[in-house]
């Protein structure tokens, strides 16, 4: 073994081993052998490490007390390996799919210092090495060519000084041209990207050159605070606003965007228009998506009923002698006013007789041949709306046969199959969606749209079942009356309470449904909190402490936030331990076993924002995460995908939307302030199905109960409704209300 000299500050050889690699910042440890024969280990910045590279590094040489010599690297540059030795350990790194240590040595034994140009411009002669046929090699030419661009894009990215882990992400969304597309357009990373802002687009973009004031740059900004906004649930921005929020992010004066939001006004990005009480700027999108979603169910409502007519007192009779009840006055005409009506909405809280309606309805149509089509926005929706109606649910995304790259194949010159079609949780559904799903209604279809108006709105943009409602020119049936049975459950008791602005009574008799245990101070909640789910609520009642309970918190931020309370659960829960593989990805340690859900929609993978599963197996070389969901026992995910998952032992009350779980367990603190709002409260009460305990602070509490207004959402569509309806028709439902 060579010594190398004490005052030297550049190195050469070859990656024998890469100790540590941040995928995050670059950060590596690697052990290299010198030209020399010497044993080094190097310390540094480096996109992407693989054993048997080539380095070249500058730096200087440190001694650590633990660790001995290291050579501390200020800049690393590598490149492919160019011997055999080399190759073979680059080969047997597990980066290749289909190559592994025993075929890495075979096949440098056919091509010696050739393989790489013999991968990558004449795969097929891969098929003369022993025990590689067609299908292998063809899994080998894909895999060097989608990690050869992923390195290209991982360097981009770390000479930008950004997050190299989102490599694969990019790869994914631009394909092998993502280099030059970046280059040509980086705001794109913002726009596409989930997890990387305006302002990691808009440094890469000075980086390369652009002026502050660039048309462009402007341009990106506004079109920026428009996502962002959108992000929030908004349809569109009033103008000001939407120049006000553009010019923070770019740091300029507002004044200097108007020109350049009337050119995106005439370019056609972004629509203007009043909705009668202020000027609101559009995404050309959510404006079609609006404008859509309004003539749509003008047409419905405007157009005769399609489905056999009724004798009302037969059929209802019909009805409660098959099933031994009475319904009410209330019931039965929710039930004769939907059979009716084209578009009809039925909204309530919990136990004000929904699902008996929808049986009823179902149940009588049915009878007269109407083929009802139900759908849900989510699995688990889908799945309680087949269990109480007892026929087939389907996501929407299913019932529209959505297709990655293509979209929805049920539209306007494909629609659904059916006559009646009926939407359960639609306070879940976003405009877009809602868009989507009108188109397909076929000519002689009927609408029913089923929900509680008083839940949060949608994760994504628009207030559509409220706005609906709101308008005036849609049907409606608001149900109140809570019956016997469910007025038995205190915490159906209490969420109407809290609908109504009243504080639920805390007096906890031992045989209740619902809890409250007044807490003081974060500490104090989470010590708590720790107890039922580990401990108290198992005990009793025999569920699964990651299975069975769900803590449901108003926020993602604060030490009662997901992300905390997530690290403290896991910790309780699914503690590390010899037999368990972990691995860690942006900023998260994913653990076998540990609960997750999934943070934004794949439709590749069919699991959709809000879906809640565990880690069922880690696998290393390559690296790989299954996730077990409902309906989907084994979701693949890479390491770069695990973006798109979070820990799931505490989520946010607004991802909660559309499930239910046996015990939910709410944190409340005034910490919380910003997001103590009664709806939200409201939402997290009728997540339980069995138990709900609300731990914390009852100042919090009031607060939340007492705090009517939730976060304003601007939209269009209640206005454009009121438009799109012919008076004479709004007239006639005046006279017929």
């Amino acid at each position: 073994m060579s010594d190398p000299p004490s005052d030297s500050a550049e190195i050469g050889g070859i990656v024998q081993s890469v100790v540590f690699h941040n995928e995050e910042n670059g950060y590596t440890i690697m052990q290299v052998v010198d030209e020399g024969g010497g044993h080094l280990t190097v310390r540094g910045k480096l996109p992407a490490a693989v054993a048997g590279e080539r380095i070249k590094a500058t730096g200087t040489w440190k001694s650590d007390r633990r660790f001995g010599r290291q050579f501390d690297a200020t800049r690393i540059t590598a490149q492919p390996p160019d011997s055999p030795e080399g190759i073979v350990r680059f080969l047997s790194s597990g980066l290749i799919d289909g190559i592994g240590p025993a075929y890495a040595e075979r096949i440098v034994a056919a091509f010696g210092n050739d393989t790489f140009r013999v991968i990558e411009e004449e795969s097929q002669r891969l098929e003369e090495v022993a025990g590689i046929g067609k299908s292998r090699r063809l899994r080998i030419k894909d895999s060097w060519k989608r990690q050869k661009s992923v390195r290209d894009i991982m360097i981009f990215l770390h000479l930008h000084g950004l997050s190299t882990a989102r490599a694969l992400r990019l790869f994914k969304t631009y394909g092998q041209e993502a280099v030059n597309i970046l280059r040509a357009d980086p705001y794109r990373l913002a726009r596409d990207i989930p997890g990387v802002g305006f302002k990691t687009a808009d440094d890469i973009a000075r980086q390369m050159g652009q002026s502050p004031e660039a048309p462009r740059r402007l341009a990106a900004g506004i079109l920026h605070a428009l996502e962002q906004a959108e992000r929030q649930g908004h349809c569109a921005l009033p103008r000001p606003a939407l120049l006000e929020e553009a010019a923070r992010l770019l740091e300029i004066e507002s004044e200097g965007l108007e020109m350049q939001l009337n050119q995106l006004i005439l370019d056609g990005r972004v629509v203007v228009e009043s909705n009668g009480e202020e000027v609101l700027v559009f995404s050309t999108d959510l404006h079609e998506a609006e404008e859509a979603v309004a003539g749509r169910i003008a047409r419905l409502l405007q157009t005769p009923p399609t489905l056999p007519p009724l004798d009302p007192e037969a059929a209802i009779a019909w009805f409660e002698r098959h099933h031994s009840l009475r319904l009410s006055e209330e019931q039965s005409d929710a039930v004769l006013r939907a059979a009716k009506e084209r578009f009809f909405v039925l909204t309530g809280g919990p136990g004000v007789g929904k699902t008996t309606i929808l049986r009823a309805l179902i149940e009588i149509l049915a009878a007269k041949k109407v083929n009802p089509v139900l759908c849900a926005p989510t699995g688990r929706a889908a799945k309680r709306l087949s269990e109480s109606t007892g026929r087939e649910a389907f996501t929407l995304h299913r019932a529209l046969e959505y297709q990655p790259v293509v979209g929805f194949a049920r539209n306007r010159h494909r629609p659904l199959s059916g006559d009646l079609f009926i939407v359960d949780e639609t306070s879940m559904v976003d405009l877009r969606l809602m868009a989507a799903f009108l188109e397909a209604i076929p000519a002689h279809g009927h609408v029913l749209l089923v929900g509680d108006a008083d839940q949060l709105p949608s994760v994504g943009p628009g207030n559509l079942l409220a706005d609906l409602i709101t308008s005036g020119v849609v049907p409606v049936a608001r149900l109140t009356h809570i019956y016997r049975q469910a007025a038995e459950s205190r915490i159906i008791k209490a969420a109407h309470e809290v609908n109504e602005g009243h504080v639920p009574p805390l007096d906890n008799p031992p045989d209740a449904d619902f809890f409250f245990l007044p807490r003081q101070g974060a500490e104090a909640i989470t010590e708590t909190l720790e107890h039922l789910i580990s401990e108290r609520i198992p005990g009793r009642f025999g569920w699964h402490p990651r299975d069975g309970i769900q803590v449901l918190t108003p926020m993602n931020r604060h030490s009662l936030g997901t992300r905390e309370l997530n690290a403290r659960l896991q910790n309780a829960l699914n503690p590390p331990g010899d037999s368990k593989l972990e691995i860690e990805r942006f900023g998260t340690t994913f653990r076998t076993s540990d609960k997750v859900i999934q943070i934004r929609n794949n439709y590749d993978k069919e699991i959709f924002n809000g879906d809640i599963g565990h880690i069922s197996e880690i696998t290393t070389e390559p690296t790989s995460v299954y996730v077990s969901f409902e309906g989907h026992p084994r979701v693949h995910y890479e390491p770069g995908e695990l973006d798109e998952l979070a820990l799931a032992y505490a989520v946010t009350i607004h991802k909660s939307q559309g499930s239910e779980f046996p015990a939910v367990v709410i944190p409340l603190s005034t910490q919380h302030f910003p997001m103590l709002q009664r709806n939200l409260l409201y939402t997290a009460i009728t997540r339980g199905k069995r138990l709900v305990v609300v731990v914390g602070e009852k100042r919090a509490l009031e607060i939340a109960v007492g705090n009517r207004e939730g976060l304003l959402r601007h939209s269009g569509l209640a206005q454009r409704l009121r438009k799109a309806v012919q008076p004479t028709r709004r007239r006639e439902r005046d006279e017929e209300g």
